[in-house]
């Protein structure tokens, strides 16, 4: 029994296991591994809480505030428009007529900054030519658009003359003719 016992001895005595040695060799160790990753999320979640601790200032806070604005404007800002496109359609169209007076290049460079801003690595640039096509382009619309914002102003409620039937008389008398509504006599019995 002696020769066993060191040969045991050698391979799982002295406070070392070479079968487990051995064995990591070809895959790592699953409890030294957890710890490992336990100790790097560990790091990066006390990097992470320093950032928020307020340090450096008030001026730091206001920064810090203020670069989280853009994203949270630009949605609230998207909302914003539908918002009002339901509420006030012809006020709606009004802006967006402005928007086409918006020449392309400006398009691109605003597209840049919020690209850039999102992390966009490379844009395409306008060159001298399309910058004068499309200057071109937007002088030759101006017409149009002044007159669809006039347009659409003349359909304002509260511009004068909107509800106008014309001279055609039966419309006018349509117009002015009570009609039978139940809803209306209903409200009118209650009240």
């Amino acid at each position: 029994m002696g020769w066993l016992s060191t040969i045991f001895g050698a391979i799982f005595g002295g406070g070392r296991n070479v079968i487990a040695e051995t064995a990591e060799v070809f895959r790592p160790n699953a409890e030294a591994a957890d710890a490992r990753e336990a100790a790097f999320q560990q790091a990066a979640l006390s990097q992470m809480a320093a950032e928020f601790t307020g340090g450096g200032g008030w001026w730091v806070q206001l920064v810090d505030g203020l670069n989280r604005l853009p994203r949270p404007a630009m949605a609230f800002g998207c909302i914003f428009l539908f918002a009002s496109a339901m509420h006030d359609p012809i006020w709606f169209a009004e802006r967006m007529q402005g928007l086409a007076l918006v020449p392309e290049p400006i398009w691109a460079l605003m597209g840049a900054i919020v690209a850039f801003y999102f992390g966009a690595r490379e844009l395409h640039k306008f060159r001298g030519a399309s910058m004068q096509r499309e200057a071109a382009r937007i002088i030759a619309q101006a017409p149009d658009v002044a007159r669809n914002i006039t347009t659409l102003r003349a359909l304002r409620h509260d511009s004068p003359g909107a509800a106008d039937p014309g001279p055609d008389a039966e419309v006018v008398l349509a117009a002015t003719q009570e009609a039978d509504n139940p809803a209306i006599e209903d409200w009118r019995a209650e009240r």
